[in-house]
């Protein structure tokens, strides 16, 4: 008898489970969504103490007002500034990373973007190699082979 209880426990709450991620995927169904131009951006090879900014921009594509809530960096060498206002439907926004080009070597870096859009979080990235900054000597060399 305890079996069979376990049992009927069990498909109850699968049940009852399975019926409440129906209703969350029916409710994201008329919400904003955010579709990027790119998510992923190479800056190549960069001199050291140079200025390394790109914009990531996005389009709700959704039916609702898009809200970008939060950008999260995996690191903080990258700062994001972003849209603060809602973006309406069929609008653009942007959000613009810059990273700190002081450490030399290559990097790779994630921001996050949470949102009230359906297909939120999304992830963006950017790369690319931070080279040492020539010295006053080598520029004068490179300039005398010119």
């Amino acid at each position: 008898m305890k079996k069979f209880f376990s049992i009927l426990s069990v498909v109850l709450l699968a049940t009852a489970m399975s019926c409440s991620q129906s209703n969350n995927a029916s409710d994201k169904k008329g919400a904003a969504e955010i579709t990027f131009a790119e998510t992923e951006y190479d800056f190549g090879t960069i001199e050291q103490g140079s200025d390394a900014a790109h914009v990531f921009g996005f389009k709700n594509t959704g039916k609702e007002a898009l809200v970008v809530s939060n950008v999260q960096t995996s690191c903080g060498c990258t700062i994001p500034i972003w849209t603060r206002e809602p973006v309406k439907k069929k609008k653009a926004g942007e959000i613009k990373v810059k990273y700190n080009t002081h450490a030399v070597g290559t990097f790779v870096k994630t921001i996050t973007v949470y949102s009230n859009a359906s297909n939120s979080p999304v992830t963006l990235k950017i790369k690319g190699i931070v080279v040492p900054k020539p010295t006053d000597k080598e520029k004068t060399l490179q300039n005398e082979k010119k």
